[in-house]
């Protein structure tokens, strides 16, 4: 058997970090079995459909490195590969049922079904066949007669009672399901749309998926499609559901307590292969306490047998370390590369590949992200616009001035502008007052940078370059000290 699996999100505006989780699934099983991976667009809820949010998945998809062998940006021999362009495909299997007994039609209105539901103990409605207004109670005739005068009607799925519908999943093992806990599902909407359940069953039969591995939210539709592939005759797929991502407090992953769409990851800098890394490992770990995978090594690892059921927590702190791991480790010329692009998305232009690999030489281990650098050390783009006044305060006294302007002509006579060199000349000077280094190097750190942290001062002086370091001392002795001295 060639294994065949689906990807098969809607549309509704971005791709959740579940929907990447499922996806990755998805790739790393069709990979390792040799199988093809299918991409699916499920755009029947009009209601829910957002513009242009396919483009966005599939670019969110090819961003994180998942290939698809089959879909509506790659094409193949099942298509269309886009739900609401297989319409007509729907409504024939759809009839199909109504023939064979397992489907009939309904022409309850909104206001009769809201009604039913309000009437309900606890507001629990379950569709009563006998009942509604549909071809049990209404009779053939009738049925026939609505259906001719273009009355609106639906197809629902003609659910046997009192059965047991077993099914085996391969993350939980078997699961029982008894009929009176099932509705008469809509099949067909009014307005000639599937639903989620029929469109899924057909297109699943018809594109030859094999195994469907996707989140435990849809465990409640699979005694539904079940059915519906015994209605149908049809084998029914494999299956395994996913566990829950949640957050730290065990609560369902969601919106109000943090990001949840993919492309906000992007966006704050995370590497790709950092966060593939940290979303495969949320229910799955193939080796023990070890974190750090390549694609290649989850790929050829991946058992689905070994998906925990229990949810996952979506810990950021653990993703912000496994990032830092792949900045600590990446090449600085690739570092570079990629840091570029940020420094000049801030408005800064005009530096150098070298001089951006030096900064983050500099800086990398002293944050979590790439453009984090920006944010921690400004002052290697710009000069500063503000001085930390608590640090001048703390740090600054009577004699302090004269050293920086004894140090600033050192500093001019220096050809070599290491950080090595830089450090000897102080320590010299130092000595020969009989000073501490602490004496200094405060006031130094506030005239050069405006803050009272970061990277070595040394190292930081020698990156920013000689002639850079001579004109901020210069600037700060003549036009910003009086100010802070003002204001003290």
């Amino acid at each position: 058997m060639s294994v065949r699996v689906r990807f098969a999100p809607s549309p509704t505006g971005y791709l959740h970090v579940g929907g990447l989780r499922t996806a990755l699934y998805n790739y790393f099983f069709a990979r390792h079995n040799n199988g093809k991976l299918i991409l699916r667009i499920e755009d029947t809820d009009r209601t829910r459909y957002v513009e242009n949010s396919v483009e966005n998945l599939i670019k969110t998809l090819t961003w994180a490195g998942i290939e698809f062998d089959e879909g509506p940006h790659v094409g193949g021999p099942y298509g269309p590969y886009v739900q609401s362009q297989r319409l007509h495909i729907y409504r024939e299997y759809a009839k199909i049922l109504v023939e064979n007994g397992w489907g009939y039609y309904a022409f309850d209105t909104s206001e009769e079904l809201e009604n039913a539901r309000k009437s309900s103990p606890h507001h629990e409605f379950k569709y009563d066949r006998y009942k509604m207004r549909n071809q049990f109670t209404l009779g053939e005739e009738e049925t026939k007669r609505l259906i001719e005068s273009g009355a609106p009607y639906v197809i629902r799925l003609k659910v046997p009672e009192n059965q047991d519908i077993k099914f085996i999943d391969i993350i939980r093992g078997e699961i029982v399901v008894n009929t009176k806990d099932i509705d008469d599902q809509v099949l067909l909407k009014s307005d000639g749309y599937p639903t989620y359940h029929l469109a899924n069953v057909v297109d699943d039969h018809l594109m030859k998926i094999t195994h469907i591995i996707r989140g435990e939210e849809w465990l409640p539709s699979v005694p539904k499609h079940i059915l519906l592939y015994n209605a149908f005759g049809w084998e029914v797929p494999a299956m395994a559901h996913l566990p829950l991502l949640l957050n730290p407090d065990r609560t369902k992953l969601s919106k109000r307590q943090g990001d949840v769409a993919v492309e906000d990851y992007i966006e704050k800098g995370y590497f790709r292969d950092a966060f593939v890394n940290f979303i495969a490992l949320l229910g799955w770990n193939p080796s023990g306490d070890r974190e750090i995978f390549t694609v290649e090594e989850l790929i050829e690892k991946f058992q689905l047998e070994k998906v925990n059921k229990a949810g996952a927590i979506f810990d950021i702190v653990k993703l912000d370390a496994i990032n830092a791991k792949y900045l600590y480790s990446k090449p600085i010329d690739e570092l570079a590369e990629m840091f570029a692009y940020w420094v000049e998305k801030r408005g800064y232009k005009g530096f150098s590949k070298d001089y951006l690999a030096r900064v983050v030489a500099l800086l990398r281990e002293r944050v979590k992200k790439l453009p984090d650098i920006i944010d921690f050390a400004p002052y290697m783009f710009e000069r500063p616009k503000e001085y930390d006044r608590e640090y001048f305060a703390k740090h600054w006294s009577g004699e302090v001035e004269q050293h920086l302007k004894n140090l600033l002509n050192i500093f001019k006579n220096i050809e070599v502008f290491s950080h090595q060199n830089l450090h000897d000349e102080v320590m010299k000077y130092l000595n020969e007052r009989n000073l501490k280094l602490k004496e200094v190097i405060h006031p130094l750190r506030l005239a050069i940078t405006g803050l009272s942290y970061g990277a070595g001062m040394f190292e930081t002086m020698e990156v920013l370059g000689k002639e850079e370091v001579i004109a901020r001392l210069e600037d700060f002795l003549t036009r910003i000290l009086p100010t802070l001295v003002e204001k003290k």
